[in-house]
């Protein structure tokens, strides 16, 4: 039985599993985003976190330690100059998995992983959002051209509702000016 036992070996014997998230890991690094599979994607997130939260704080000894897991000096200098400087307020949750589908070949499912404050365009949309809107019910233009019964008049009107039946009206007035004209080609 595996009670308890939440480690993914994915197929692979301990050294190549090892060798492949840290292969990974590094490109993470590198590249800010990668695409993968699923179960990949959720195992390099186990492995990748606690190395980004040891970078926090830049010491010989956290170098160190990162560096035994990467085997790669590009890959910790990255790490260390630029991703710790942007994560610094961050308590956690530093990747983002985005699922893509199903791969043609075998049908596993894809996604894509990259490190959270990397990405432009989450970014812009946030910068870019105003005032949220609210939608509104108002009255049809077939409804105000038509005179209603008391029954059918709706029983609370609201200011807005009240600027849309004036800016309704315009049109009809133009309609009534047009019928004059018509009269007078036919004289």
């Amino acid at each position: 039985m595996r009670h308890k036992k939440n480690v993914n070996h994915l197929g692979r014997k301990s050294e190549h599993r090892k060798a492949m998230l840290s292969n990974m890991a590094t490109s993470l690094i590198l590249h800010k985003r990668i695409t993968t599979t699923l179960a990949k994607a959720k195992a390099l997130r186990t492995y990748i976190e606690p190395l980004i939260t040891k970078a926090k704080k830049d010491s010989t000894h956290s170098r160190r330690l990162v560096f035994s897991h990467l085997q790669n000096k590009e890959a910790v200098s990255e790490l260390f100059r630029e991703i710790s400087l942007k994560i610094a307020d961050r308590p956690g949750g530093y990747t983002r998995i985005l699922k893509t589908g199903p791969r043609l070949g075998d049908n596993t499912e894809m996604c894509v992983i990259e490190l959270v404050d990397y990405n432009v365009l989450l970014l812009e949309q946030k910068e870019d959002k105003g005032k949220a809107t609210r939608r509104r019910r108002g009255i049809k233009k077939k409804e105000v051209s038509e005179p209603r019964t008391r029954a059918e008049e709706p029983k609370a009107v609201a200011e807005p509702v009240e600027e849309v039946t004036a800016a309704a009206e315009a049109p009809v007035v133009e309609e009534e000016e047009a019928t004059p004209e018509v009269t007078e080609e036919e004289q």
